[in-house]
């Protein structure tokens, strides 16, 4: 420590030594410091002030000559303290570091900042000006042969003063930063090191659950980590009643760490009078009993870590909400990109046949009806484009309605396979549908011409997505009752379209269900389509009382694809094979 131009001590450059002790003596209370003296280089006391002194027991007006007299307060390694003290006087140079001193029974230890009065040009420096703060206080039990378990006034005072500097730090500290992680680990090691503890966690607080989860732990390394560890909160009394009370509990338990009997602490964390969160630390010997303004303390700092908890959860839930709606618009415009693609292609095939039909350019009737029948073919592409839009269009503003009544889904599969039979034999694929064993017809609740869009849907992409192999439809019973608001159906029908195709990896299956979203978005993809396919067939088939689920093994390992529907009555099974009918998936 220096001393600057615009220091509040008076002009140290007199010569008279009598003259610079009377002037510091009134300049130290206003200095801020917790302790300030000014000693020669034998170590002897001129000035000497500490804002602890009268809880000492002594005399302000005399405390110089009493702590001369008696050296009642010194250094306990004045040899080292000496020789540092003449180290500075010759070189001018101020020091800081930490200094053990004793005062009767006790121990102190100082952070100390000496720095030397400078003398006149060609003279040499005779003083020093200390300043320093208290680190820690501890019984000396050299000298102290019977140790009272009940804490000094002195000692309260002190301890609580500390106390109130490492809360602040903390605040200070959990303050500068939104990331719930660091501001959990941050508070336990805090107080962890700076109360010298034997373990200190942080659990976050729900409402909705009655159970707790250990994020933060500081423990010593002889004990076991409970990171991750649930504590129901019913089972401890502590953390319940500080829930309850929203006030710190201190109570005595078995079992919070390795030790017989530990007395903790437990405080329950608040935003606007609203738990969010529990701190628990074993109190050491040292801090025990607390005062009531160590209490209050602990309840000022849990609040202040009860809106910074809120705060960070907040951020981070605006966070993830800016993130997703980041990823939506990206997902949009990759969208509208693709489905302008999608559009245009088929619309400029239907001009392009057009314009040579009426500019004559066909060589016969054939070939005309031959560029009208493609014509025809991308008009239906480019509607079925479109249906899709509106669809989801619909879907998004809550406006999809569906009219549902009894279905035969021997029909359904009929006509699932005249349209699609063809387009499989045309890509050389096997193509074939299976229905279960009944004496009688299969009939589900649903509406027939969404029941159809699905299939043809999901038979499209699996002929779309399968160069060799094949794809097969089939149909199996689950015959569990169902309750879809008011009618209750006898069980489910659910529906699989297995293909041997280019299957989808692991990490890209979540994608398929997402609206606006395609597993390869780019416009350079091999698959053309609009990418809504699956989430409109998942969107109706909800609506419709079912399930829609994907699997695939990964890339080139092909897919199926499962859905279901409510049963309209429970058909007599002529081959009873219902190993897995207590499950719907």
């Amino acid at each position: 420590m220096t001393i600057t131009a615009n220091s509040q001590l008076p002009n140290l450059f007199s010569p008279n030594l009598e003259s610079i002790t009377s002037k510091i003596n009134g300049s130290l209370p206003t200095l801020g410091a917790e302790l300030v003296y000014v000693q020669d280089g034998a170590g002897r006391y001129l000035t000497f002030y500490w804002q602890q002194s009268e809880l000492l027991g002594l005399n302000t007006e005399k405390i110089v000559d009493e702590l001369n007299d008696g050296e009642t307060f010194a250094p306990v390694d004045k040899v080292s303290y000496l020789e540092r003290l003449h180290r500075i006087l010759t070189s001018l140079v101020p020091e800081r570091f930490q200094c053990w001193f004793s005062y009767r029974q006790e121990l102190f230890e100082f952070e100390l900042a000496i720095s030397p009065i400078m003398p006149k040009l060609g003279t040499a420096a005779t003083t020093v000006l200390v300043m320093g703060r208290l680190v820690q206080t501890k019984v000396n039990k050299k000298e102290l042969k019977i140790v009272s378990k009940t804490p000094t006034q002195l000692k309260l005072a002190l301890r609580s003063q500390q106390h109130r500097k490492q809360v602040n730090q903390i605040t200070r500290n959990i303050r500068g930063t939104l990331d719930l992680d660091i501001i959990w680990q941050q508070t336990v090691d805090s107080l962890g090191k700076a109360l010298r503890l034997e373990r200190c966690i942080i659990c976050p607080y729900q409402s909705s659950s009655s159970k707790v989860q250990v994020v933060a732990e500081y423990y010593q390394p002889n004990l076991k980590s409970i990171l991750g560890l649930e504590i129901d909160i019913a089972c401890e009394p502590a953390f319940a009643e500080a829930l309850t009370t929203l006030e710190p509990i201190v109570m005595e338990v078995s079992g919070y760490t390795e030790s017989q009997q530990q007395k903790i602490l437990v405080v329950a964390t608040c935003y606007q009078d609203q738990a969010n969160g529990f701190v628990a630390l074993n109190l050491p010997d040292e801090c025990y009993p607390l005062t009531e303004s160590e209490l209050e303390l602990a309840k000022e700092a849990a609040d202040q870590l009860g809106t910074a908890i809120a705060h960070a959860t907040l951020y981070k839930e605006l966070e993830a909400a800016r993130q997703k709606a980041e990823e939506a618009s990206r997902l949009k415009s990759e969208f509208l990109a693709n489905v302008s693609h999608e559009i245009r292609t088929p619309l400029n095939g239907m001009i392009g046949f057009l314009k040579l039909i009426l500019e004559g350019m066909a060589d016969d009737p054939e070939e005309q009806n031959q560029f009208l029948a493609e014509a025809h073919q991308l008009s239906i592409h480019l509607l079925n484009i479109i249906n899709d839009i509106l669809d989801i269009a619909k879907i998004e503003a809550g406006k999809m309605e569906l009219a549902c009544a009894p279905v035969k889904l021997n029909e359904l599969f009929s006509d699932v396979e005249n349209f699609m039979r063809p387009q499989a034999e045309m890509r050389n694929l096997s193509f074939g549908m299976q229905m279960p064993a009944t004496s009688d017809e299969i009939i589900v609740q649903s509406n027939y011409q969404r029941l159809l869009q699905v299939m043809l849907n999901l038979v499209g992409n699996a002929i779309k997505f399968t160069h060799e192999g094949g794809v097969t439809v089939s149909a199996d019973l689950v015959l569990k009752k169902a309750k879809l608001q008011d009618p209750q159906f006898p069980g489910m029908v659910r529906v699989r379209v297995a293909d041997t195709g280019i299957g989808v990896s692991l990490d890209k299956q979540d994608k398929l269900f997402q609206l606006f979203s395609q597993v390869d978005g780019s416009r350079t993809r091999q698959y053309g389509g609009t990418g809504l396919g699956l989430a409109i067939s998942q969107k109706l088939v909800e609506a419709m009382g079912g399930e829609v689920h994907f699997y695939s093994l990964g890339e080139g390992l092909g897919s199926t694809v499962t859905f279901t529907v409510p049963l309209y009555q429970q058909p007599v099974i002529v081959s009873s094979s219902e190993s897995d009918s207590d499950s719907v998936y």
